[in-house]
């Protein structure tokens, strides 16, 4: 299993020191299956620091790639594999339930 982070929404600054879109809010969805289809998702926002625009891309030349790289970035190794054991968490616990819940009346 590896997780997949995906990119649903950029939010950003209209013109922020003469430049355009500027990039400030990544929402985003880190996900993962195993071989049985049991899923596990975290997903949130993250803040992009706009502090240092030396390296900026045009909002329209803006690429998947970029901006799974600025949340990374921003979420720090750490950040990173705290999601990913967290999915990875969740896929074990379909795979070993350890609660349930049912009605052992209703056949």
């Amino acid at each position: 299993m590896a997780a997949t982070w995906s990119i649903n929404q950029l939010d950003y600054i209209v013109s922020l020191d003469s430049k355009t879109n500027v990039v400030n809010n990544i929402h985003w969805d880190c996900t993962d299956e195993d071989a049985d289809g049991n899923t596990g998702r975290t997903y949130g926002f993250q803040a992009i620091s706009t502090d240092d625009l030396s390296g900026f891309i045009a909002y329209d030349d803006i690429t998947k790639a970029n901006a799974v790289a600025w949340l990374k970035a921003a979420f720090g190794e750490d950040g990173v594999s705290d999601q990913e054991a967290a999915v990875a968490a969740q896929i074990a616990v379909l795979q070993t339930p350890v609660n349930g819940s049912g009605s052992p009346w209703a056949a």
